[in-house]
């Protein structure tokens, strides 16, 4: 028999601890818990957390140039996708960030605004998959009008699975142990 992926078992912990935590705050709901599962096994590597890029080959890591980010596609046919798929990026970094780095987001001031631009991106990704009669229209509603719920239990299951030692940064740990999982395999824990 194969061995997972590593992303694959990533992926199946990221659903597990994910569905965990979800249920004992009281969200149940399937589509969307797999929906942030596989927005937390994406964001766990740093090339794909941070996957726009200045013309100089920066990260773009603050929302204010993101959402600029998103007003200057170039109009064309694939127009419509672009949009839709820089709205769905914002969204799934401020939920991350919002969610498993609430203390860095609040002590920039800026739990508000990533709160704001996540709802904007969601509501902007449904919309725009209702005017292309896609099925994924009401996921994105959902994420839109539950994001600080979401945002939360993202920060509770931080604090009850991902707690970093003392005198570490809470990223830096969540990579080194995500890092760790990826190349030991996962625990069980």
């Amino acid at each position: 028999m194969e061995k997972p992926l590593p992303s694959a078992r990533l992926h199946d912990f990221f659903l597990r601890t994910t569905e965990k935590s979800f249920h004992q705050l009281g969200v149940d709901d399937e589509n969307v818990v797999g929906y942030i599962a596989a927005v937390l096994t994406e964001f766990a590597r740093t090339d794909r957390l941070y996957t726009l890029r200045t013309q100089r080959g920066r990260a773009v890591d603050g929302v204010g140039d993101m959402r600029r980010a998103t007003r200057q596609v170039p109009e064309d046919q694939q127009h419509a996708l672009r949009v839709r798929a820089l709205q769905k990026y914002v969204g799934d970094y401020t939920l991350f960030m919002s969610g498993l780095f609430r203390s860095h987001v609040e002590s920039r001031g800026a739990l508000g605004y990533y709160v704001e631009e996540g709802q904007r991106s969601y509501r902007a990704v449904s919309a725009l998959d209702l005017t292309m009669f896609r099925t994924g229209f009401y996921l994105f509603e959902q994420l839109a009008k539950n994001f600080e719920h979401y945002s939360g239990a993202l920060d509770y299951m931080r604090k009850a699975y991902f707690t970093p030692q003392p005198g570490h940064s809470p990223f830096a740990e969540f990579l080194r142990q995500v890092e760790g999982w990826m190349t030991s395999g996962l625990s069980d824990n």
